[in-house]
């Protein structure tokens, strides 16, 4: 009688790299104002704002502020445009603006490669970049 093969480990699910680009503003209308500009410009898929409590040295002092983070899923191409972007609409002298690579499923990378690469097809690059402020929506 032959021994019972070990159970194989299931393979792990493909996976892929989309980037995670976050800063900080301090006031919900900002971070609403914020997400929708890069939405419409279609530079992520997906953009999450969250309240956190920020803890920072600035000139010299420590502060500790009620702020909104916003994270944007996007793809590596769109994270120099995402970055002009928010450091153009941004209300912060010095804005956190930091873009990490992330490993995600490849179901979802490709979601967010459809929806940021979607905005090439049908806009040219100067087209892709909201410069000013977008008008107050409709809770403002």
């Amino acid at each position: 009688m032959l021994p019972n093969p070990e159970p194989s480990a299931p393979e792990p699910a493909p996976v892929s790299t989309v980037f995670l680009v976050t800063t900080t503003v301090a006031t919900p209308e900002d971070a609403r104002r914020l997400a929708q500009a890069v939405l419409q410009a279609r530079l992520a898929a997906c953009v999450q704002v969250l309240p956190i409590t920020s803890h920072y040295r600035w000139q010299g002092a420590l502060h500790e502020d009620a702020e909104q983070r916003i994270d944007c899923k996007t793809t590596a191409a769109a994270v120099a445009p995402l970055l002009a972007l928010l450091r153009a609409q941004h209300p912060y002298t010095l804005a956190q603006l930091v873009a990490q690579p992330l490993q995600a499923s490849a179901d979802y990378a490709r979601w967010v490669a459809e929806e940021v690469a979607d905005q090439g097809a049908q806009e040219p690059a100067e087209n892709r970049q909201v410069i000013g402020p977008l008008p107050p929506g409709p809770d403002a």
